[in-house]
């Protein structure tokens, strides 16, 4: 009889398909680097979270626009982050929708403080595997598809005496526009002003498109949620402010300008695959 798979990992076959996919940021940050070196973020967690979860890494790497798309928005995330806390160096930062991802092994600054939430089940499995070591680290659940999430968060009234860090990175493209649209609205209607949330972005073209994506199509997830333009993102609440949006495209070369150029030859469309930096007045 075949060896039955360990429990942590049966854990993880047991989650729906969309939570599933925190299997792809986590194979790309421990392994991608193998492949672009020039990207490789260094993820030491990560490394050890694939072998105690004894997940066979290769047939996502296969999947090489998308380990590149990882890899090249955690360092992009990074980047924001840093930025944000040396203007507000005691601030909490906040990762929503965090999976198995360790984001404070790179931002902590001996005075920021951090907390990682996902839905339960997925909370469930990291305490398991990313037991808080470290003070001002700290552990939340949070259901983004439920309105009063931010309630839920129970963050204490110094972390919100100042602005606030949030990321939510791989989750709102599963979402129907009307849920994204509602966690934008919570967020400008609760969050200080200053606060910064990034998120990932894809073109509307890609929604119903999952299945011939070729990591998230293992998962049966679908994408549900995409923009036409940039301004959509703030079009549902007027305190919501755009920062900067980045593409991903130069990082595939002048073949991912090119295509990007195709797409969007008059600069007015939002980018096939991206980050935005949303700031609240």
């Amino acid at each position: 009889m075949p060896t039955p798979p360990p429990p942590v990992r049966r854990h993880c076959e047991a989650f729906t398909p969309v939570q599933q996919t925190l299997i792809i940021p986590l194979v790309a940050r421990a392994l991608g680097g193998g492949l672009y070196p020039g990207h490789a973020c260094g993820d030491e967690q990560a490394s050890r979270l694939l072998r105690t979860l004894e997940i066979d890494g290769q047939a996502y790497l296969a999947d090489r626009p998308t380990v590149l798309n990882v890899l090249w928005r955690t360092r992009l995330i990074r980047e924001c982050a840093q930025a944000f806390f040396v203007e507000h160096p005691k601030a909490w930062g906040i990762n929503l929708g965090c999976g198995l991802t360790d984001y404070f092994q790179w931002l902590n600054n001996g005075q920021n403080t951090w907390l990682d939430a996902d839905l339960a089940e997925v909370m469930a499995l990291r305490k398991t595997l990313l037991p808080a070591q470290m003070p001002r680290l700290r552990a939340g659940t949070a259901d983004l598809q439920q309105p009063g999430w931010w309630q839920r968060l129970r963050l204490p009234k110094r972390a919100t005496a100042q602005p606030v860090f949030l990321l939510i990175e791989g989750v709102l493209l599963y979402f129907q526009p009307d849920e994204v649209r509602a966690v934008l609205q919570e967020f400008a209607e609760a969050a200080p002003a200053g606060s910064v949330l990034v998120l990932d972005t894809m073109a509307r073209c890609a929604v119903g498109q999952a299945q011939w994506h070729a990591s998230v199509g293992r998962t049966q997830a679908q994408f549900r949620w995409g923009i036409g333009q940039m301004q959509e993102l703030t079009a549902c609440h007027p305190r919501l402010q755009l920062r900067q949006s980045h593409s991903v495209a130069p990082s595939h070369g002048w073949m991912g300008v090119a295509m990007e150029a195709i797409w969007n030859p008059w600069g007015h469309s939002a980018p096939l695959y991206g980050l935005a930096e949303l700031v609240l007045e």
